[in-house]
């Protein structure tokens, strides 16, 4: 069965707007034809990116002007002819190697044979030598054209396979980096089809089980995204990848994108989809269209849904926001969003196959970080000497004053503490070390930003006092007391008596930091409270523990009324006097920030220092 009347009367798709309109009638429906849609932005893909010839034309395909007085911003017209006959070279080859007749169906839907059927369907189409790792293969217009999909691609196209099958209930099931399937009562079932990362392993048919059980990123603990058609449509806009090479982007396929993301923001299609409204804001952040809602609007909102919906155990929706701040040189707002990222990352275990993120944090630390601070304190030099000079008003001089303000605030220094201590508290437990002796450098540089009396107006706590509500919580934990059992709010950690603060002060851990006692915004009202909460504390936090979980009582006195710092980690409560002190000990830091972690790493080649919003928007088009 090919396309139906209402979605050929669509056909030709002319200039952005010809593609917006049919993906606005799909989504209308209640099964939007995934493999329409993939097909379509396809080859838009391929004829702006991979093959672009404009304005010459090739024999098929034409090419209009998206504007009339602008002839070298071309769009390709999609015609019925070619994509109803990739459309049905697609479904034939699904339906003639899939005999449903051949599989149980249960009263809760498919079965894990069927499911495996499907991606062996998929799996042995795919050319058996390609770079898994390229650009634009990631829809099913390169599957029936190139016989390459990349390794989201491969899931995505498991489950649009699956729809053309009549198979419902099977959907994308994704992560922050990686994807799969859920399937069967209310998709409880999951069923791995697709590799990750550079190793090409084959684990299909595998459930996700022990990804989950092993506190590993790559599965988020379980608090991944459940897709319904929708956002498989979204999922499909968001991996369209605009690049033509390592510089340059197609203008018109992030129009596309753009309008495209809006039209699901504003149908509500985002609203379960953080990573798909960063994409967005970001978009938006580069070229903003008149009357639609702010960056930086979206960008929280990613944050609340995270939250609301996924136990705040997303990092992404932070570094997201993080990339906006630092863009506009908001140093304050930047460091504390980083922070927020390392203190949800401190609850995970690193694994090898979490090197997306490692990378991430890597970079953050030893090249963003340090190179934000270096160039504020740039400023704050060039803002003293105008002032000196007695020169009159400089149109920098706001800038300038920022950036002297920002290394004289204990906020900021509170916030790379925090950043710090998440990292470390992520070290924790896992069966791969994270930090390394370059990690130390550069903390040391940019511990040493702050002058000694702004860093001592900071109250680091490395304990908490005796909880008087002693419950069943403290069962024994297989990673040395890294994790003790679900949190409450009203429940304070137990406290080791040993003294601090020497390194090994507490096995418990203590309550997450105080350290932020302005908010970074409004997000829909669950973004933290006064005292500094991550929201869904107060409805409790999953199954999954939660060491960040502060009791409404976390605000401790503090002579300085400075912000506080209840670190978690073992190596910062050991550092706590290094930290204050008058001048900064790089040797003895440096020895405890790698104790027990002597690995020497190599620098990961990235994009030139300081330019993370690159660096980090390439890298989400790579991943998910």
């Amino acid at each position: 069965m090919g396309l139906h009347s209402a979605q050929k009367k669509h056909f030709p798709l002319r200039g952005i707007e010809g593609v917006v309109q049919l993906f606005d009638a799909e989504l209308r429906k209640p099964e939007p034809d995934l493999a329409l849609l993939s097909l379509v932005l396809g080859f838009v893909e391929h004829f702006l990116a991979v093959n672009r010839v404009i304005p010459i034309n090739v024999p098929g395909v034409r090419f209009e002007p998206l504007e009339p007085d602008c002839p070298n911003s071309c769009f390709p017209t999609v015609e019925l002819g070619m994509i109803s006959a990739l459309h049905e070279r697609f479904t034939a080859q699904i339906r003639g190697a899939v005999d449903l007749s051949q599989y149980r169906r249960t009263a809760g839907g498919s079965s894990r044979e069927l499911v495996k059927k499907v991606s062996d369907v998929i799996w042995n189409s795919l050319s058996r030598s390609y770079f898994k790792d390229r650009a634009h293969i990631q829809s099913l217009f390169s599957l029936i054209t190139g016989t390459k999909l990349d390794s989201s691609g491969v899931a995505f196209a498991v489950v649009a396979a699956c729809q053309v099958l009549g198979l419902k209930d099977v959907h994308l099931a994704l992560s922050e980096d990686h994807a799969w399937v859920i399937f069967g009562k209310n998709g409880e079932e999951t069923a791995e089809v697709t590799w990750h990362g550079k190793g090409n392993e084959d684990r299909r048919g595998q459930t996700v089980t022990a990804g989950v059980s092993e506190r590993s990123w790559l599965y988020l603990k379980g608090s991944y995204m459940k897709c319904n058609r929708n956002m498989e449509v979204a999922f499909m806009v968001c991996a369209i990848n605009p690049s033509l090479d390592l510089h340059t982007d197609s203008s018109e396929l992030l129009q596309l994108q753009q309008r495209l993301l809006w039209l699901l923001y504003e149908r509500g299609d985002l609203d379960r989809y953080p990573m798909a409204m960063g994409t967005l804001a970001d978009l938006e952040d580069q070229d903003p269209i008149p009357g639609k809602e702010s960056p930086l609007k979206i960008h929280l909102k990613a944050v609340s849904s995270a939250q609301k919906y996924y136990n705040n155990e997303h990092i992404y929706p932070f570094m997201y926001l993080a990339g906006f701040h630092y863009r506009h040189r908001n140093v304050r707002e930047a460091l504390r969003s980083w922070a927020e990222a390392a203190q949800v990352m401190q609850d995970y275990n690193y694994f090898r196959e979490d090197e997306e993120i490692y990378k991430e944090f890597f970079d953050i630390a030893n090249d963003v970080i340090p190179t934000l601070l270096k160039e504020t304190a740039l400023a704050a030099e060039n803002a003293g000497e105008a002032g000196e000079g007695g020169e009159g008003p400089d149109k920098d001089q706001p800038k300038q004053a920022a950036a002297l303000s920002a290394l004289q605030d204990p906020e900021c220094f509170a916030h790379l503490l925090r950043f710090y201590d998440g990292i470390c508290k992520w070290e924790e437990g896992s069966p791969t070390p994270v930090l390394h002796v370059g990690w130390a450098t550069y903390l040391v540089q940019s511990l040493s930003r702050f002058e000694a009396q702004v860093r001592q107006k900071v109250s680091i706590i490395t304990k908490e006092v005796e909880s008087q509500d002693d419950d069943d919580q403290s069962s024994d934990d297989p990673r040395e007391g890294r994790r003790r059992g679900p949190r409450r709010e009203s429940k304070l950690e137990e406290q080791s008596s040993l003294p601090a603060p020497a390194p090994l002060a507490s096995t418990s851990p203590p309550t997450q930091p105080a350290a932020q006692p302005k908010k970074v915004g409004e997000v829909g009202g669950r973004r933290r409270s006064s005292q500094g909460l991550r929201a869904g504390d107060a409805e409790g936090k999953s199954p999954s523990p939660d060491p960040s979980s502060s009791p409404p009582s976390q605000q401790h006195p503090s002579p300085s009324a400075g912000p506080v710092v209840v670190f978690q980690s073992e190596k910062m409560k050991g550092m706590k006097e290094l930290l204050c002190a008058a001048k900064v000990n790089s040797s003895a830091i440096k020895l405890q920030l790698t104790a027990q972690s002597q690995v020497q790493m190599k620098r990961q080649k990235s994009t030139p220092p300081g330019d993370y919003s690159m660096s980090f928007m390439k890298r989400q088009r790579k991943s998910l």
